[in-house]
């Protein structure tokens, strides 16, 4: 019996950049995934997965695909996101949704971040179609990773899929990755009274009471420094940034409300949620002391910090692999939601995070053979032999 035939590699890039799959908080912006997973599912399940392609509850248009090849409960996971962030297309000197090649150079929205991943893990897959997996292969396949990461979630809470060791193939320029800052996105509001500015008891200053909550907050800053450091981080230490401040409407008026956002990155051990609780406990008495109504507010649900030890065989395998020894990274993935599941999970992957994100995004030619020679070395040492503790 013929085997289904899969697109070249080259050709596998063009349809996976040719779709857009741009995910982003604004509405105008943001484009269903499913094309992308459609694809995805069409071309491992023409290489014997079982596919299943998850709709993401709440989020219209968007979904995951879980492939799966061989069965067991250990075995790996290949994961990455299906989306790109928006783009400026007359920033690029060719068009973002059209693979061009050049300079050595695969160029095309997407080619690193990450769809290129998925095409280069079908070209390491190809190698193995009449081996027997004695351990799962799995593919993850997720949703809006740009924006919401609603695909992970959705996966995390559900659960499954089940699996010994997971490789998340963000761009990482084939270093592995065992750690990552976690980061949160807050908002605090301050109600107070507005009046006339000439008579001050006639109102209540909430742009007044929002100065002893910064200072607050920059104290926090200070002592978050001073509690948590960790050497293996470019920057060692949790950084809070003071991103944008509203409030009043007219200079001869009490300001009767304030809004301020800010932005904390958290290092593996410290959870968002004590930290939440510990700023709610820092900033109640100032609001009280002010008179003012203090609400706080997530401005999306944050993603935890991340960390393997170095200790665990798929970090030791990573490292003897590519020659690296494992580093930390200031920026967040999903690998913590593969964590939350029970996996031990680095971040590997091919391309250049510097070219993540930007115009005329690539992924270099010379990055695609080690990567595949990488991925098959996996895959033989976690699914075509015995299940490993």
């Amino acid at each position: 019996m013929n085997q289904p035939r899969l697109p070249a590699l080259k050709e596998r890039l063009q349809t996976l950049i040719g779709i857009n799959s741009i995910s982003a908080v604004l509405p105008e912006y943001d484009e269903s995934n499913l094309p992308v997973i459609e694809v995805l599912a069409e071309w491992f399940s023409a290489l014997g997965f079982s596919t299943d392609i998850q709709p993401v509850d709440g989020f219209p248009g968007k979904a995951n695909l879980v492939a799966t090849l061989g069965k067991g409960d250990g075995g790996l996971v290949l994961s990455g996101h299906t989306d790109t962030v928006p783009c400026n297309p007359d920033r690029w000197q060719s068009d973002p949704f059209n693979l061009s090649e050049r300079d050595g150079r695969f160029y095309g929205l997407g080619t690193c971040d990450m769809k290129g991943f998925f095409a280069l893990i079908i070209e390491a897959v190809q190698h193995y179609r009449a081996q027997d997996f004695k351990q799962p292969l799995i593919v993850l396949a997720t949703a809006d990773e740009e924006s919401s990461m609603c695909g992970a979630r959705a996966l995390a809470r559900q659960g499954k899929p089940k699996a010994r060791y997971a490789v998340v193939g963000e761009p990482t320029s084939l270093k592995p990755i065992r750690m990552h800052k976690g980061i949160m996105m807050e908002g605090i509001r301050l109600t107070g009274r507005a009046g006339h500015s000439s008579d001050p008891a006639l109102g209540i200053n909430a742009l007044d009471a929002m100065i002893p909550v910064m200072q607050e907050l920059q104290a926090l800053r200070l002592d978050l420094a001073g509690r948590f450091q960790n050497a293996h981080f470019a920057v060692r230490t949790p950084t809070l940034n003071l991103g944008c401040i509203h409030g009043g409407d007219n200079p001869n008026r009490i300001c009767g409300s304030c809004e301020l956002a800010f932005d904390l990155r958290t290092l593996p051990g410290m959870s968002n949620d004590d930290l939440r609780d510990e700023i709610r406990r820092r900033l109640n008495p100032i609001a009280a002391q002010n008179q003012v109504t203090l609400e706080m507010s997530s401005l999306f649900p944050g993603v935890d910090s991340f960390a393997t030890a170095e200790t665990s065989p798929l970090v030791q395998v990573a490292e003897r692999l590519t020659g690296h020894v494992s580093e930390a990274v200031n920026y967040a993935t999903e690998a913590p939601f593969l964590q939350q599941m029970g996996m031990d999970t680095i971040v590997l992957g091919p391309g250049s995070i510097d070219q993540a994100h930007q115009p005329d995004e690539f992924l270099a030619h010379d990055q695609i053979d080690p990567c595949v020679a990488i991925l098959r070395n996996l895959i033989e040492r976690f699914c075509l032999t015995a299940a490993h503790d």
